[in-house]
Formats: structure tokens, C-alpha cells, sequence
């Protein structure tokens, strides 16, 4: 599976685990709802940052959400 897409299912699948809407997670991620279902959809391929601000918000490290 193409990193992009397991990024995708670690963000959706850890949000869902912690009973985050994707608007929660959008703000506390400091980005756009529809920017959190994009990537979940896995139509995006995001930045580093981006995927900080993602670990961030869920408190973990950036590995987790790469694995």
C-alpha cells in the first residue's frame, strides 16, 4: 500500500479511536474540515508539517500515523 493511502486509514482509523468528529480534529490540527476528509480519503499528499499538526492534535508521534 502506497504511503499516501496509509497515512489515509492511520488518520481516519485514530480519529475514530478517540471519538474525534473531522471537524474536532480539524481545529485542533489547525486546518480545513474538508481538508482532514481529503486526506482521509487519501486524495492528498500532505506535507510534513501537516502531518505534525495531525500527530500533534491526536498527542502522538508522526512515525505512528506512517507505520
Amino acid at each position: 500500500m502506497c504511503i499516501v493511502k496509509v497515512f489515509a486509514k492511520n488518520v481516519k482509523e485514530k480519529r475514530i479511536s478517540l471519538g474525534l468528529s473531522q471537524e474536532r480534529l480539524a481545529l485542533l490540527s489547525d486546518l480545513d474540515r474538508t481538508y482532514i476528509q481529503s486526506i482521509e480519503k487519501g486524495k492528498r499528499n500532505v506535507s510534513l508539517l501537516v502531518a505534525e499538526k495531525i500527530a500533534n492534535a491526536f498527542n502522538i508521534p508522526v512515525e505512528d500515523l506512517i507505520k
